[in-house]
């Protein structure tokens, strides 16, 4: 455990609350371009969804960063997530992956999917770091700009 201060430097890993975090994220999102863009209401109404799952990362008391997920049954798919500018390459990005993964871990997961942006190489190469392998395409999958999705998939040992 004593890695774990090295691995989070100056943040730490929190559930999100969907009410007092959501102005926060809703602004990070709309500056990660390659993040899905959600509203402060489409936030705030995470904690309606059945078998959701989000954190943060916070520096301080401001969120810096977020990942959201979802099961159902035995599979999962990561939503979203996004850094805040400022704050990238630090170990944010990986501390709520695993931070997710763990939680989907304790839930008896077998698989955790995501889509990509095609032209996203950085968040690919970042994914394939932390386990993720390709595992299909869909054509047209996202809007403004028009794109393919890159498939990604990890299996979770049981």
């Amino acid at each position: 455990m004593g890695s774990e201060g090295a691995a989070r430097p100056g943040f730490v890993i929190r559930e999100f609350d969907a009410v007092a975090d959501a102005p926060e994220v809703a602004a990070i999102l709309r500056e990660a371009r390659e993040a899905a863009s959600w509203s402060e209401e489409a936030l705030r109404d995470t904690r309606l969804l059945p078998g959701v799952a989000a954190f943060v990362s916070d520096r301080g008391g401001a969120v810096s960063g977020l990942v959201v997920g979802r099961q159902v049954l035995d599979e999962a798919e990561i939503l979203n997530l996004a850094v805040r500018q400022s704050t990238r390459r630090q170990g944010e990005g990986r501390a709520l992956i695993q931070r997710l993964l763990q939680h989907f871990v304790g839930r008896q997961v077998s698989r955790v999917f995501l889509e990509v942006r095609e032209s996203n190489q950085a968040g690919i190469a970042f994914y394939e770091k932390h386990g993720f392998s390709k595992t299909g395409r869909r054509a047209g999958y996202y809007r403004d700009p028009d794109e393919a999705a890159i498939v990604m998939e990890m299996k979770l040992a049981g």
